[in-house]
Order: C-alpha cells, then sequence, then structure tokens
C-alpha cells in the first residue's frame, strides 16, 4: 500500500470514528425528540435477569432510553429489555433498511463483496489480510484478559484474605464466584494460543482446534455468569460503608489497575465468554475452505455457540429453582425433604388415574414429574386449585413398562391407556392410567426426558449449591406466610447503572487510603514501605 493510499485510509477510519462517536451523543437527544434509533448487536448477549434483553449477534435493536451509559432499555420485535450499551454498535444511517442491515452471520459465513467494508471501514483487501487482523485481535484480547485476571485475583481477592475482620471467605466467594479458576483456566487456553500462533505468517495461524481443546473447562463461566447478579448485590451492601469503599480502592491503587471500580471488574468475564462466538464467526469468514484451519474454526465456533446456550440453560435452571420453592410452599400437608433437595426441573405435570395393590382401588391424582422424582398430590374436594401432598417415587430406582389395553396380570384388572412403573430392586410396582392415548404418549415421552435430563446433568456437572437451594426456600416461605406476590423490581439493573467509581475526599490523606489495606494485627514491611513507592508518593 503506497503513502497516499495509507492517507486516505487513515482518513476514513477517522472519519468513521468520528461520526460514529458524534452519534453516541447524540443518541439520547435523538431518542427524547421522538426519533427512532436503531443499533446492532455486536455479540450475543446472554440474558443474566427476566428483565434482561437477549439477542444474538447481528441482531437490529431499537434504542428506547439510552439515558444511562452502560445500560440501555432496547426493543426486538415484541421483546423488551436492559442490555450493556458495550454489546451494540449505533447504526450511522438510520434511514438504512431493516432488511438491508446488518448482514447475517449465518454458520460463520458472509457476503464477501462487502463484509470486509462494512465491518471494518476499510476498501476492498485480501482474506489473508483480514484474518491476519482476527488472529492478533484474538491473541491481543486473550492476553490483556489474562492481565485484567490476574490484577483481581492479586489486587483484590489476595488482599481481601488479609482482612478477617471485613470480610469472610462466604463472602468472599459471593463477591468472586470462581475467578480464580477460571483465572487458572484462562493461563492455559492463552499458551495453547501463543504455541499455534505464527508469528511470521499471521494467517496461518491454527487457532481453531485450542477453541475445541477447552469448550468443556469453559462451562465453568456458567457458575460465574450466575453468581454475578449476587455479586453485585453483596458489594451494593457493603459500598454503603466508606471504610469498604475506600479498601477497595486502596486494591486498586495498590495493584496500579486502570480506573474502573470493583463491579466493572467483575462484569468481564460475562462479556468475554460472549464475546468468543463473535471472534470465531469473523475468523471463519476470512478462512478460506481449502485452509488447514477452516474445520477446526467452524467447529469451534458451532462448540462456542453451543456453550454460551448451556450458560443460558443453566441460568434459565437456577431461576426454576424459585418457581419450584413457590409451588412447594402452595402445597398443604408436605412431608418429607423438600423437593429441592434432589430436583431442580419440573419435567412435565398432569393428571392420572393410579391403581394400587393389593385391592386395586382407583384414585384420581395430580402427578408431578421433576428430575429425580415424581410427586403426587391430591386436589381438594371444595377448592379444586389446593392441593395436598400424598407421597412421593424416587425415579432414579423405576423403569418404564408401556401396558396393552387389556386385563392387567399383575392387577387383574381391565385397563387403558395404562402405564407401569417398576422399582428394580424390588417387587414395587404403580400402574397408572391417561384419560386418553395422547395424553399417555405425553407422560411416557416425559420419562425419556427426565432420564435425558438427568444424565446430562451429570456429563455437564450442573448442581445446586446448598446456599442456593437454601435461599429459594426461605424466600417462598416468607412470600407465602406474607400472601403477596414478590414486588417487580430489579436491583440488579439499578445497581448497576448507579454504580460510579468511588470519589474519594479531598481532604482524605491518600496514605490513610492505603492503611485500610494493612491487616490490622499482622504489619508488613511491604505495607509500611508502601509510601516510598514513587507512583504513590504525595
Amino acid at each position: 500500500m503506497n503513502p497516499e493510499t495509507q492517507r486516505v485510509v487513515v482518513f476514513v477510519i477517522l472519519l468513521f470514528l468520528i461520526i460514529v462517536n458524534v452519534f453516541d451523543l447524540l443518541c439520547p437527544q435523538l431518542i427524547s425528540d421522538g426519533s427512532v434509533v436503531y443499533a446492532e448487536a455486536l455479540w450475543d448477549h446472554v440474558t443474566m435477569d427476566d428483565q434482561e434483553l437477549g439477542f444474538k449477534a447481528g441482531d437490529v435493536i431499537e434504542v428506547m432510553d439510552a439515558t444511562n451509559k452502560e445500560w440501555w432499555w432496547g426493543r426486538i420485535l415484541d421483546s423488551e429489555g436492559w442490555f450493556p450499551a458495550s454489546f451494540v454498535r449505533l447504526r450511522v444511517n438510520q434511514d438504512e433498511p431493516m432488511e438491508d442491515y446488518p448482514l447475517k452471520v449465518e454458520g460463520g459465513k458472509e457476503d464477501d463483496s462487502s463484509s470486509g467494508t462494512r465491518r471494518f471501514g476499510m476498501g476492498q483487501t485480501t482474506k489473508d489480510q483480514m484474518r491476519t487482523n482476527v488472529i492478533n485481535e484474538i491473541i491481543s484480547t486473550e492476553r490483556d484478559y489474562i492481565k485484567h485476571l490476574k490484577d483481581i485475583c492479586e489486587g483484590y481477592i489476595k488482599q481481601c484474605r488479609k482482612r478477617a475482620d471485613m470480610f469472610t471467605e462466604e463472602q468472599l466467594k459471593t463477591i468472586f464466584g470462581n475467578i480464580e479458576d477460571i483465572y487458572r483456566c484462562q493461563k492455559k487456553f492463552v499458551k495453547a494460543l501463543e504455541k499455534k500462533f505464527n508469528k511470521d505468517h499471521p494467517h496461518l495461524s491454527e487457532v481453531g482446534s485450542c477453541f475445541l481443546e477447552y469448550q468443556t473447562e469453559f462451562q465453568i463461566y456458567s457458575e460465574y455468569c450466575n453468581n454475578h447478579p449476587n455479586a453485585c448485590m453483596e458489594l451494593s451492601r457493603l459500598t454503603k460503608v466508606n471504610k469498604y469503599v475506600y479498601f477497595f480502592e486502596a486494591c486498586r491503587l495498590l495493584q496500579k489497575m486502570i480506573d474502573i471500580s470493583l463491579d466493572g471488574f467483575l462484569l468481564t468475564p460475562v462479556q468475554k465468554i460472549c464475546k468468543y462466538p463473535l471472534q470465531l464467526a469473523e475468523l471463519l469468514k476470512y478462512t478460506n475452505p481449502q485452509h488447514r484451519d477452516f474445520k477446526d474454526v467452524e467447529a469451534a465456533l458451532n462448540a462456542m455457540k453451543n456453550v454460551a446456550q448451556l450458560i443460558n440453560e443453566r441460568k434459565r435452571r437456577l431461576e426454576n429453582i424459585d418457581k419450584i420453592a413457590q409451588w412447594q410452599s402452595s402445597i398443604e400437608d408436605w412431608e418429607g425433604e423438600d423437593v429441592l433437595v434432589r430436583s431442580s426441573e419440573l419435567i412435565y405435570s398432569g393428571e392420572l388415574t393410579k391403581i394400587s395393590h393389593p385391592q386395586a382401588k382407583s384414585q384420581q391424582r395430580m402427578f408431578f414429574l421433576f428430575d429425580h422424582q415424581l410427586v403426587c398430590c391430591k386436589k381438594d374436594l371444595l377448592r379444586r386449585d389446593i392441593l395436598y401432598y400424598k407421597s412421593r417415587i424416587n425415579m432414579d430406582d423405576m423403569e418404564i413398562l408401556d401396558v396393552e389395553d387389556g386385563k392387567d396380570k399383575d392387577f387383574n384388572i381391565s385397563v387403558k391407556n395404562a402405564f407401569k412403573l417398576h422399582c428394580r430392586d424390588a417387587e414395587e410396582v404403580h400402574l397408572f392410567c391417561a384419560k386418553k392415548p395422547e395424553q399417555k404418549q405425553r407422560w411416557l415421552k416425559a420419562f425419556e426426558n427426565e432420564r435425558r435430563q438427568v444424565q446430562l446433568d451429570q456429563e455437564t456437572g450442573f448442581s445446586i449449591t446448598e446456599v442456593q437451594k437454601k435461599q429459594a426456600m426461605l424466600n417462598a416461605s416468607k412470600q407465602h406466610h406474607t400472601g403477596k406476590p414478590k414486588a417487580i423490581t430489579r436491583p440488579y439493573y439499578d445497581f448497576l447503572m448507579r454504580q460510579k467509581h468511588p470519589t474519594l475526599p479531598t481532604t482524605l490523606p491518600q496514605q490513610q487510603v492505603f492503611m485500610l489495606a494493612e491487616p490490622k494485627r499482622k504489619p508488613s514491611n511491604f505495607w509500611q514501605n508502601i509510601s516510598r513507592l514513587t507512583p504513590f508518593r504525595k
């Protein structure tokens, strides 16, 4: 590229950035004036709350409220909710037809004729050059991310553990989740990437296999994403006390971290795991089918999409435990352990006729099939919306037997639309009859789904902590006693939207801020000499 062409390219890029930045500033004003403002999703957004707006990379979002810098309110078709502003890019040409913008990624491929110009604001270029850019971005962002995780682990967690008078281990687990596990995983991942990086010819690098190798380990992000709202709420509670505000600021200064508050640092892993599918889609787009890395990148893209979907699914499962707890609290005469002790998913429910030995007495009952157990309830004779607990069956010991219409030899009665649950280790047999053949088939399918769900949970390591179970039951109990539905709130988003980096009083000496991070009973030469370090001299 000759010097004249380079100057033109630089000018075009600068002009494009200026236009975008100006539009960002004008966005709230345009919305308040009644103008319709659209934004393009840069990468998938895995929802973290019922009031979040989920979307995939390439989706077009109507921005309805952009008064807050970090979180905007938007709409896609009939769905509305909050979403992080950093996940989207505003359309420069707001009059552009919706059907033409943006180019949809389908299987990681787009129209090569215009994608380079549209995405990078540059003229025509070769696939090799563009692939080099994507590879360099993946490597550089991973290195930055490792530095970010290291700062959190060494700058915050390490210092917090020195202050047993301020933090318990349970609090630290709530605030930081499993970010130390993520740090260890990402260190290994970035080393694997660097081994595959071809410094002389970056476009020949074969990084797809690295994502395939670590796709299972990336599932640890599920626990972190599910815990993140709890982390924000705990931080919100602590930072109401100045001592904690100053302590977190001291940790940041001592680690020489950028000027962002702790909640901002803790949001990064959530954003990171959602960005991988976008980067891989870009990489696949500029990878020729003949490239040795093509098949691995294609497989890696699908794998990382599955990881994001798994995280979203686990988040949905955790939301379900509140609903299950509320359901149990509405059941009269409940006996035995809570349903959440063994289950976390309602698979199917409906009315069946249960036939018992030895009198072959039939009873109409409501049945609720959860993973691991089938709960039997009886309807109130007068108020049919009230249920009484009767019994439960351990599904881990049962096998399903389809029963043909006619006389059953075990119960010596004629049955129709029937099936049995037979205990493998005992002579226990349960006979059920549905009203219609299609209802029976739905139940048989539900039992298959229950076993499949249990197996999937075992393979993926999904589980619910005792703390989460107890909290769900406690919330349901409080709601049941008050008789009032839980108020619709969005404390997680209110917290995020009002959070700003703490501004310390000008009258507070900086050395006093540092002393907050010093253990009271274990003085250290490092802390005593910290004022001598050049960056912190008064």
